[in-house]
């Protein structure tokens, strides 16, 4: 079974850095894009930042200049440099990736983790 687990969240104070990483695990061919998603509440989730294999990023206007995305093919493993917390940055956050399962087959499904959680607070 293929599953992405991320690590790293927890409590941080304002102004202060967190990183999360993000771990694919399981029988699959290959990564293609990777994503890192958050929710607070009652509120849809939202996209962070994004990922391609070849490494072009792409961040949400509210998290530019202060986060960055990265990842290691190597590892099956996609990162995210978190930095200048603020509490609206609290929220569980989610990898997501789109993994081919095997050569002969095209298909990507997406693979969702089951969110870590970041709260900044003092």
């Amino acid at each position: 079974q293929v599953r992405v687990v991320e690590s790293g969240g927890g409590l941080v104070q304002p102004g202060g850095s967190l990183r999360l990483s993000c771990k694919a695990s399981g029988n699959f061919f290959i990564i293609y894009s990777m994503a890192w998603f958050r929710q607070v509440p009652g509120k849809q989730r939202s996209l962070v930042a994004s990922i391609s294999r070849s490494g072009t990023t792409n961040y949400a206007e509210f998290v530019k200049g202060r986060f960055t995305i990265s990842r290691d093919n190597g590892e099956n493993t996609m990162y995210l440099e978190m930095n200048n917390l603020n509490s609206e940055d609290t929220a569980a956050y989610y990898c997501n990736a789109n993994i081919r399962l095997d050569f002969e087959s095209l298909d990507a499904p997406e693979v969702w983790g089951q969110g870590t959680q970041v709260t900044v607070s003092s």
